[in-house]
């Protein structure tokens, strides 16, 4: 089952999208929102479920789904929780800066808590105000769960899984460094988030979700030209339900919480930090891994961070081709 969020209001209006994301049904007779969905998923669920048969069989009014009239899934939610699962990328974006990467990256996942309140659209711009802040997109997986009780268990935490989405994280990379010199976390450095026109229940991905990881590539484009499509469920250090119990620790998470797999990365076959599209290798989900890997080979990064006017997509196709979750498509903006 797909589910988007139309633009309405500040929290969207809730419906059920078709397999091919060509049409949609007004889910408002069930909720009117995702997150009144995900507050009462137990009775949602089934009857969100009921929609979608109506829709596969014409039982029901449909209408036209356009991408570029979604809002993300959540408009807004309750928590935005980004980890970092993908430990190639945390090793990249250290060198960037100079930082050496201690091991216990390796057995404890990073998590940062982003901004919630204002997700940008699937179709939205980026605004950026001074291109001297660096600003990079970031190719991710995000999942939403269902309520998670204070120490759950991995298997809980597993279960807890109602949702799946894309994410462009964006950030603005020169100023990353003097914020977390303060050893306070990212602040300023980390603007809206942008999802995927759909989210999609587990089952509707079939043998590419495994309960914990999604495995396909994740294809990112800059200006029309792949950037990057490195598979998501490899070398996922953390997987999904480790994440969320990871978060839920010292506290619960309610209904609607967002966790976010970081940027998805991988290495080439060889051990090496992966070679550009262009040269045949998988790319990069984020800028900042390419100039790191050109500093690392050539002495100097060369791909520029995005400047107005640049274009990103971001994407995942099943393995016929057709898109899973719909595309971000973004491009920059100059604001004052």
């Amino acid at each position: 089952m797909k589910l988007a969020s139309l633009k309405h209001g500040r929290d969207g209006r809730l419906v059920v999208v078709s397999e091919d994301l060509a049409w949609c049904v007004d889910a408002s007779p069930v909720a009117e929102t995702l997150q009144a969905a995900l507050d009462d998923w137990e009775h949602a669920e089934p009857q969100l479920r009921a929609l979608e048969e109506s829709l596969i069989h014409g039982s029901v009014p449909k209408e036209r789904f356009h991408e570029r009239e979604c809002a993300s899934p959540l408009p807004r939610a309750y928590q935005w929780a980004d980890g970092s699962a993908y430990v190639n990328h945390v090793e990249l974006v250290r060198k960037a800066r100079g930082a050496e990467m201690p091991e216990s990256f390796w057995t404890d996942p990073l998590m940062y808590q982003g901004g919630s309140d204002s997700f940008l659209g699937p179709r939205d711009p980026i605004p950026l105000a001074d291109e001297a802040w660096g600003c990079d997109f970031e190719a991710e997986v995000a999942v939403i769960v269902g309520d998670v009780p204070q120490g759950a268990s991995v298997e809980e935490a597993a279960a807890a899984i109602r949702l799946i989405m894309l994410v462009n994280d964006v950030s603005l990379r020169n100023l990353i460094p003097n914020e977390l010199a303060k050893g306070f976390g990212f602040f300023q450095a980390k603007p809206s988030s942008a999802f995927s026109p759909c989210a999609v229940t587990p089952e509707a991905l079939g043998p590419a979700w495994d309960g914990k990881k999604l495995s396909l590539p994740l294809l990112s484009a800059v200006n029309g030209r792949a950037f990057g499509k490195p598979n998501a469920g490899v070398e996922m250090t953390f997987d999904f339900p480790t994440l969320i119990a990871h978060a839920a620790k010292t506290r619960p998470l309610c209904a609607g919480t967002i966790i976010g797999s970081g940027t998805v990365s991988n290495r080439d076959p060889d051990g090496s930090p992966g070679k550009p599209v262009s040269e045949g290798g998988l790319g990069y989900s984020c800028i900042a891994e390419m100039r790191t890997v050109e500093m690392l080979n050539g002495g100097k990064p060369e791909t520029p961070f995005l400047h107005v006017g640049d274009l990103v997509e971001i994407e995942m196709q099943d393995n016929r081709g057709r898109s899973i979750f719909g595309r971000i498509e973004q491009e920059v903006v100059g604001v004052k």
